[in-house]
């Protein structure tokens, strides 16, 4: 059985396309949020979401409030946050913590593809 590695700021994936619904459609109800996972190809039970919603509540990326018989959850780590997240952990996993090495490394990559289309 694997062992569970320490604690990440940046949420998992499915958490992540919850938070894409959020982002873009704002304030919804898990009814919302599947709805719109559905026209993603996102085929998800209904209790799975709420599951998925209900830590997001937990972890603080998002808000839960009662409106009448349901919850109503809007996001509250910003796609900026989360990409500045994101980045912080690639950056220290992956160069050691040097941002200057990502850098480096991304614009040869970049550098490299518009030679190779280039020459095509």
């Amino acid at each position: 059985m694997r062992r569970p590695g320490p604690p990440r700021d940046i949420p998992p994936p499915l958490e992540v396309e919850c938070l894409k619904v959020l982002w873009s459609i704002g304030k919804a109800s898990v009814r919302e949020v599947r709805a719109e996972l559905l026209t993603r190809h996102r085929e998800l039970a209904y209790t799975t979401v709420m599951t998925v919603l209900d830590r997001l509540s937990k972890r603080g990326a998002a808000t839960r409030k009662k409106a009448s018989r349901r919850f109503v959850y809007e996001a509250v780590l910003t796609r900026e946050a989360l990409r500045a997240m994101a980045v912080k952990e690639l950056v220290e996993l992956l160069f050691d913590g040097a941002a200057a090495d990502l850098s480096a490394y991304l614009r040869n990559e970049f550098e490299d593809a518009a030679d190779s289309s280039s020459a095509s």
